[in-house]
């Protein structure tokens, strides 16, 4: 599943490429996406390269291809196969086909989470997560990339989205998101031992961590996952 950054991104190349078969420079990308820098069109391409729906051609300038649009777009009457003879359409046209507010909820992705040793959170430039209605539950969520294996156990692997269901406070052995130090962001099984606070992962290979309570503040906690095979 694509983030709602990288389907507008992916799609704004595809009608600027049905117009004149140039893809768009990383300017004109940056200021379609009202990002504030490159560096934020550069992960995003990096993110659609990985996954299979465009591909950088070597050895010429701003040489990008589509390889492949996300199924509600190839499902639309007509259909597309890439760049090559499809009809121009405007990119208003092109995201009313699968719009938020109809079958969807809206979710900020916040950045990328340690299942490791704990990292400073990396906040993205507004990009969200369109999740299917009744997909989470009541309240406040939030979205994060995992980057690490500590928590393969519990089934979270690494490049998995989680899904944050925003607090302050959880119960033993729920899987949060702990903010360490005002520092240090991560995702680990919640125990209380004593007046201590452990944060322990689910492989063996990594040590819990055991810390003092005011050291530890609650950001969410576990409400669901997304996996993409790719």
């Amino acid at each position: 599943m694509l983030t709602k950054k990288q389907k507008d991104l992916l799609l704004f190349i595809h009608q600027k490429m049905s117009e004149d078969d140039i893809p768009p420079s990383f300017e004109e990308m940056k200021d379609a996406l009202g990002l504030k820098s490159k560096s934020g069109i550069h992960r995003l391409i990096s993110a659609l390269v990985e996954r299979g729906y465009i591909e950088r051609l070597p050895h010429r300038a701003r040489a990008l291809e589509i390889k492949r649009l996300p199924d509600s777009i190839m499902q639309e009457k007509g259909g597309v196969t890439g760049t090559s003879g499809s009809a121009g359409r405007s990119m208003a046209d092109v995201m009313s086909i699968n719009p938020a507010s109809d079958g969807f909820d809206e979710v900020p992705l916040c950045g990328r989470i340690a299942a490791g040793s704990p990292i400073e959170a990396i906040r993205n430039e507004g990009e969200s997560l369109q999740i299917p209605k009744g997909f989470i539950g009541r309240g406040e969520h939030y979205a994060l990339l995992v980057d690490g294996d500590s928590m393969i156990n519990a089934g979270i692997h690494d490049c998995d989205t989680v899904i944050i269901r925003r607090c302050d406070s959880a119960e033993n052995g729920e899987i949060v998101v702990a903010l360490i130090d005002d520092l240090e962001v991560t995702l680990k099984r919640l125990r209380r031992a004593g007046n201590k606070i452990v944060l322990e992962p689910e492989n063996d290979a990594y040590e819990p961590r055991i810390l003092e309570p005011e050291r530890v503040k609650i950001q969410g906690k576990l409400a669901s996952l997304l996996r993409t095979y790719h």
